[in-house]
């Protein structure tokens, strides 16, 4: 991988890591820990809104990751990705079960990391300009409003349906129809 830019060699490695955490490598988890920590708790603390609460929800997100790296198949997703999306549904689900709204807005929250870029950052902006960004813009406006807002933001369907206005099965429906053609844009 010497002529391989930073960004796809970073997410290969984490790719590895995670695949070598599937078999129970304990060395492998710990760095695929380490280089990925920090996003996913900047993840989980959004969402939450907690700190304390944002720590305990990352000691299962990793839990999770450890039980399920061994179906993690790097064909479907990228690493981080993956990883994301295992923290983001730790987090709404530990929101929902304590029956709270966090009313803080975003540019109000906590600053968690420290300014310099991390990996996992570069990786996302290295598969944004792969098509994602371009497939979003096909997108429905309400389709694309709602999933950027879903998914970047952590804001779960009923409280999207509620900020929009519109019946929670039409927002499900506009994320659903939205995500079916956002996986046949990124298939072409």
């Amino acid at each position: 991988m010497t002529d391989v830019s930073p960004e796809i060699r970073a997410r290969a490695e984490l790719a590895e890591y995670l695949v070598r955490t599937g078999d129970e490598d304990r060395a492998a988890f710990r760095e695929l820990y380490l280089r990925t920590n920090a996003k996913l708790f900047g993840i989980v603390l959004r969402i939450c809104g907690e700190r304390e609460a944002a720590a305990d929800v990352l000691h299962d997100v990793y839990l999770t990751i450890w039980k399920r790296a061994g179906a993690y198949e790097p064909s479907r997703a990228s690493p981080i990705t993956w990883l994301a999306t295992i923290a983001r549904n730790r987090a709404i689900d530990w929101r929902r079960a304590q029956k709270i709204r966090v009313a803080t807005p975003l540019e109000d929250a906590p600053d968690v990391a420290d300014s310099a870029p991390l990996a996992s950052d570069a990786m996302l902006a290295e598969e944004s300009r792969h098509g994602i960004q371009v497939c979003l813009d096909e997108l429905e406006p309400n389709q694309r409003d709602s999933i950027r807002t879903a998914f970047f933001q952590g804001v779960t369907y009923a409280e999207l349906a509620e900020r929009v206005g519109v019946p929670l099965g039409t927002m499900k429906s506009w994320v659903r129809r939205g995500l079916a053609r956002l996986k046949e844009c990124l298939e072409r």
